[in-house]
């Protein structure tokens, strides 16, 4: 922790902003400076957006990030059993793909620095509310910080620790929480880690009050319904399914959001489209889309050779119409099959997708004995008509699961179905020690009070 603690106080980097998000780096001022004046505190907030899609360009250890592409691809190879094939060369993507992570893994090690990274800085804008005269402005900067940081947390306790399981205490440990700013070397301390319990409630008090905070539209920045649809996946993976659903149903009524007229229109956009609830923004000026790094073909930016993870016949047998677009939805390069979905060299990324929330409603209300919103028959059919595909008769639990894996296929939900509906990857249990990343070397070497993950030396 203490190394995690140093490197934040590197660089706070302040930059304009447009409206897309793009960020052109003016210069690198100190904590004073940024804390001096509201338009300062605004621009690192904008920056922390920055630094969860693309990284830091200023702080070499943190050349890879989160949402930009290095956590799909971890969580996607981890969940790997056979529908995927992995042709990198890249040893750390390997090691996840093959459930032999070692703890020097610079993949697991980015995503804690890089999520603690972003902690920090939004400790720093909500220590310093104080200085935003404006009620209104203050708010919604407060809500933006606390989404930002509910969402490293929820992350980071999915990564780290034992899945969450309902109706258990869940006191295993996961990943410190720290709420306090660090501005200076003097100031770091050595936490020990808090359980998976007090992680997810950290995550879900910062997303509750993001959704009291925010305002009902914000650009392409988090607004209140990004806050409630993350809180929809955050109890679906605790398998609260009632505030799953209300949450998920709060977002469907009243977030503006729509189904894009087809699949495609999904994907592959410059900006956000209908469905888009909160993407991470990209263009050709300011970060890389990772996920089309590793999961492209070359002829559409993609590594040489690739894609890097193609996709085998076996995954093709959840498709159960030969008319649903989704089974169409790929394409041939000289490395195998890959997904159309993240085609898109500069395209922007898709977090929170409205067809997400109609599969967390639609399964909340399967197993609630509810119709909240719709039936949930009349809602997975509506989705499924969207692709083309044919209407279920008689929808069934697994109908609807199945329906998630088709619809959201590559996007990083992967591992945390499997872990939330108790599972098999492969022949490992759900809860097995190598489907939990090692706590990094460098973290531990440093940190003794963080101690290690069962299962790593």
């Amino acid at each position: 922790m203490k190394k995690i603690l140093y490197t934040v106080l590197v660089v706070f980097a302040i930059s304009s902003c447009e409206d897309n998000l793009e960020l052109l780096p003016e210069q690198s001022l100190s904590p004073e400076v940024v804390i001096s004046n509201a338009a300062n505190l605004e621009n690192l907030l904008v920056g922390l957006y920055d630094e969860a899609a693309h990284g830091s360009a200023e702080t070499p250890s943190f050349e890879e990030n989160i949402y930009g592409g290095i956590l799909n691809l971890s969580v996607e190879l981890w969940a790997n059993s056979g529908e995927l094939l992995f042709n990198g060369t890249f040893e750390e993507p390997a090691e996840f793909n093959e459930k032999a992570i070692l703890t020097d893994n610079v993949n697991a090690r980015d995503i804690w620095l890089n999520a603690y990274e972003v902690n920090n800085q939004a400790n720093l804008i909500l220590e310093n509310l104080e200085i935003v005269e404006d009620a209104e402005t203050r708010s919604r900067i407060e809500g933006e910080a606390k989404f930002l940081r509910g969402l490293m947390y929820f992350d980071l306790a999915r990564i780290y620790g034992l899945p969450y399981e309902a109706g258990q205490s869940n006191t295993q440990p996961a990943v410190p929480i720290v709420l306090n700013a660090v501005t200076d070397a003097s100031e770091v301390e050595s936490p020990s880690r808090n359980s998976v319990e007090e992680v997810y409630s950290q995550a879900i008090s910062d997303l509750t009050e993001a959704y009291n905070l925010l305002p009902e539209s914000n650009d392409v920045f988090a607004d209140k319904y990004a806050a409630q649809a993350l809180l929809a996946r955050l109890y679906l993976q605790q398998e609260n399914y009632a505030a799953a659903r209300d949450a998920a149903d709060d977002v469907l009524e009243n977030g503006g959001h729509t189904l894009a007229i087809d699949f495609a229109s999904a994907f592959n956009n410059d900006e956000d489209s209908s469905e888009d609830i909160f993407a991470w923004q990209i263009t050709a000026q300011d970060g890389e889309n990772d996920m089309n790094t590793f999961w492209a073909g070359d002829d559409f930016g993609g590594r040489s050779g690739n894609p890097d993870v193609a996709i085998s016949e076996e995954h093709f047998d959840i498709y159960d119409d030969a008319n649903d677009q989704r089974s169409m939805f790929f394409y041939e390069t000289t490395g195998g099959t890959a997904t159309t979905k993240w085609q898109g060299e500069f395209s922007n990324i898709p977090f929170l997708r409205t067809a997400e929330m109609h599969l967390i409603r639609a399964e909340c209300n399967f197993r609630e004995g509810t119709s909240v919103g719709l039936s949930p028959e009349e809602e997975i059919n509506a989705l499924r008509a969207r692709s083309e595909a044919g209407a279920i008769v008689g929808l069934t639990l697994q109908d609807i699961l199945d329906e998630r894996k088709r619809e959201l296929s590559f996007e990083g939900f992967a591992l945390h179905d499997i872990k939330r509906l108790k599972g098999m990857v492969g022949s490992l249990n759900y809860d097995d020690n190598s489907l939990v990343a090692p706590v990094p070397q460098r973290e531990t070497d440093a940190n003794p009070n963080l101690g290690q993950n069962p299962g790593y030396n």
